[in-house]
Order: structure tokens, then C-alpha cells, then sequence
């Protein structure tokens, strides 16, 4: 059974850095895509950020472009989430969830999912 947890959230204020950890366990890791995503009050969850297995692609929603950044260690099987230039509107639940392939699949495809970490950003 795959387990995702993710770590590093908290509360910081506008223009603030973050950076969230996601330790994997119960499935090979370093040959699945890995995804960041969110979910703020009263709004649906949304994807923010995926990395390919190795590490060689990735892709952001256009909102965290150029202040985000994600990465891997597939030593330590865990993904990162660097976040820079926060803005209150980044306040969410922050998610990683595993998918099912090494590329980084359609936002449907994330099969294993941790339990979330509360980000909050002050203005």
C-alpha cells in the first residue's frame, strides 16, 4: 500500500518562502510520477505542480509559474515543493499524490494520495 506525507507547511506572510517535503513508502518510487496540488476554502482542489520519475520533466499551473519550483530526490524517495514569492491567494491544503506512470499524467490519473499539509499566507 502506497503512502504519501507530506511536511513543511505553516504559516508565513506575503513574499515568504515555503518549501514542502512529501516522503513516499509501499511502492517503487523513484518510477512514478509525483504531483503537487491544492485546495483552498469553498474552491475544488487544483493541480499546482508534477515532476516525471526521473525528474527530467515537469509542469505548473500557470498561477505558481516562476515562483514555484518542484523536485525529487529519489534517494530519499520524496518530492519537494519549493515555493517562493507567496501570495495570501496560495493559502490552501497542499497535497502530493503519486500517479500510476512515470510521465506526468492527466490531473485524473493520481492514484495515491497523502493527507495534506494547511499553507496560510498573511498579506
Amino acid at each position: 500500500q502506497v503512502q504519501m506525507v507530506e511536511s513543511g507547511g505553516g504559516l508565513v506572510q506575503a513574499g515568504g518562502s515555503l518549501r514542502l517535503s512529501c516522503a513516499a513508502s509501499g511502492r517503487t518510487f523513484r518510477y512514478y510520477a509525483v504531483g503537487w496540488f491544492r485546495q483552498a476554502p469553498g474552491k475544488e482542489r487544483e493541480f499546482v505542480a508534477g515532476i516525471s520519475q526521473s525528474g527530467g520533466r515537469t509542469d505548473y499551473t500557470d498561477s505558481v509559474k516562476g515562483r514555484f519550483t518542484i523536485s525529487r530526490d529519489n534517494g530519499k524517495n520524496t518530492v519537494y515543493l519549493q515555493m517562493n514569492s507567496l501570495k495570501p491567494e496560495d493559502t490552501a491544503v497542499y497535497y502530493c499524490a503519486q500517479a500510476g506512470s512515470s510521465y506526468i499524467p492527466p490531473r485524473d490519473k493520481y492514484d495515491a494520495w497523502g493527507q495534506g499539509t494547511q499553507v496560510t499566507v498573511s498579506s
